[in-house]
């Protein structure tokens, strides 16, 4: 932001000079009213008269400060001896209300800028007619919004979330619930118990009965082959029938698995036929088929009761369990905190807003800008020459601008210091300049504060509203006062914002001292901080 500042700075003073720079080429401006409807046309007639060596070019403009270009005429050239006189006539309109300011038109007179002199009009609104039109009932006073409303919002919404919390919650829960009712669904304790549900959910499919007779045998095999590998831990499923079957065998000699031959053998014959069935396409009888469903429900019971069965004491650690009850409570301690103190700001947020309001409140937990600037420690200090005696919350800085002015107007200055803090776009900002000319000219201070405004349209201020009065600093010395609100577009993000501003000129021998103020409009610390600065203001004497 600092060519920003830099560039409002430049063109706030370049236009300020106005008042006592003039070119040697005299631009004559008029308009053909001061004062006309909203949405009228007013037309901006610019005159000149150069010698015919010259090569004058007016610019072909969309917009003129605030107000809107509908019409750009052509030049109108009369020839008068050994001069032209150019005429350029400019169709302007504004469709708001109140006072605008034409700015200066820059134009190039052999490749060189002049401007025209800046003017004022005023919009007025369209009065309407009560005979012709309609008259309607006065609507009902509307209650103007307090700080006791917005803590009813808030409360609504604060309602609204926990509301909002409860319904994700036992939606959260009963998805929780549906999920583990699922799980314990299709999760069993043993595997035997396993292996007797999948053998009656065979069954039940009646598989037989439809005639698909390998698919019988190969999900019959697969039960038990499933609850051999869960139950002993032996790849069953990856095993050919004689591998599972030495295994068996193997676990049975090494005393791991008390299961006799018998048992083995009839296991062994069902996966046979089961063989047989799927690659072999062997059609066993029914009460084959019932037999071996028989089988394999014997073998799976007789390998449960042969496998050893394991005692676990419980020697859980008394200082483990200890620790766990300790941590259980910690974790309850933390929760209860943090609900206890998030209940404790709500109640002091609470308390506050309702006694002192939401936007106290808000100031003195979020904090705000100016305040800070008001409640810090204010500097006070001389500025430029003639110097300005002020108060300010900031120490201004000195900004130097000679390589950004036309030397046509650095050839005509004395004395030119410049001094600032923040920008136009900022919460606060300020701007001092003192200038004095070289040589003795009568500066004229109301087009300075013309020309100070159009600077400010230029960066980006619109609907300006002025009022104009004397003003006397300490010690005597009589200035001109300037004040009023606009509408501030920021060129970066294009918000526009309400402001309020200050411009106070004074006049010490041909040379001019000023003083701007911009802030936001409804800011109760920028208007104390204002307050403070004016009254502050003293000159020195020329030195």
């Amino acid at each position: 932001m600092k060519m920003t500042r830099k560039n409002t700075f430049l063109s706030f003073l370049l236009i300020l000079c106005i008042g006592f720079y003039a070119n040697a080429q005299k631009i004559n401006t008029s308009v053909d009213s001061l004062k006309v409807k909203i949405g009228a046309q007013i037309n901006l007639t610019l005159k000149t008269k150069i010698d015919t060596l010259s090569h004058l070019v007016f610019p072909e403009l969309l917009n003129l400060g605030a107000l809107e270009v509908i019409e750009n005429r052509k030049t109108d050239t009369v020839i008068e001896g050994k001069y032209y006189i150019l005429t350029k006539k400019y169709g302007l309109t504004q469709f708001d209300t109140g006072r605008f300011v034409v700015p200066p038109v820059k134009i190039l007179l052999n490749n060189k800028p002049i401007f025209s002199d800046s003017l004022e009009v005023r919009f007025s609104p369209v009065v309407v007619d009560t005979l012709k039109q309609n008259l309607y009932d006065i609507k009902d006073i509307e209650a103007t919004p307090t700080d006791w409303d917005f803590w009813k919002k808030l409360l609504f919404i604060l309602i609204g979330l926990l509301i909002l919390g409860l319904i994700i919650y036992f939606v959260w829960k009963y998805l929780k619930k549906k999920k583990e009712n699922k799980v314990t669904e299709i999760v069993y304790k043993t595997p035997l118990e396993k292996a007797t549900a999948h053998l009656q959910n065979l069954e039940k499919r009646a598989l037989i009965e439809r005639g698909e007779i390998k698919e019988y045998y190969s999900e019959l095999a697969d039960i038990a082959r499933t609850y051999i590998e869960e139950a002993i831990k032996i790849p069953a499923m990856e095993c050919t029938t004689k591998e599972l079957i030495e295994a068996l065998k193997k676990e049975s000699r090494s005393l791991k698995l008390k299961l006799n031959q018998e048992s083995i053998k009839n296991l062994e014959n069902v996966l046979k036929q089961a063989d047989l069935v799927k690659f072999a396409k062997s059609k066993p009888l029914d009460f084959e088929i019932a037999a071996d469903k028989e089988r394999i429900a014997n073998s799976i019971t007789k390998i449960h009761q042969a496998i050893p069965v394991e005692v676990v004491e419980d020697v859980e650690d008394p200082l483990i369990k200890e620790k766990q009850l300790l941590a259980q409570k910690r974790k309850k301690k933390i929760t209860y905190g943090i609900i206890a103190s998030v209940l404790l700001i709500l109640c002091t947020f609470s308390y506050f807003v309702i006694t002192k309001g939401y936007e106290y409140t808000k100031d003195k937990i979020i904090g705000h800008p100016t305040q800070k600037l008001l409640e810090g420690e204010w500097v006070t200090s001389d500025y430029g020459n003639p110097a300005i005696h002020l108060e300010t919350p900031k120490v201004l800085e000195r900004l130097d601008f000679k390589k950004e002015i036309p030397k046509e107007l650095l050839t005509i200055l004395k004395e030119f210091n410049v001094f600032g803090y923040g920008s136009i776009f900022d919460d606060y900002h300020i701007y001092v300049s003192t200038m004095k000319p070289k040589q003795e000219t009568e500066a004229d201070i109301e087009k300075s504060i013309t020309g100070s405004l159009n600077g400010m349209m230029q960066k980006g201020a619109s609907n300006i509203l002025e009022k104009r009065e004397d003003f006397t600093a300490e010690g005597g010395i009589t200035g001109r006062r300037t004040y009023g609100t606009m509408n501030i577009i920021n060129p970066i993000t294009r918000k526009s914002k309400k402001a309020y501003y200050e411009l106070i000129i004074f006049k010490q021998e041909g040379g001019l001292q000023s003083i701007l103020i911009i802030q936001n409009e409804e800011d109760k610390y920028a208007n104390e901080i204002t307050a403070r600065i004016i009254k502050s203001i003293a000159l020195g004497q020329p030195m």
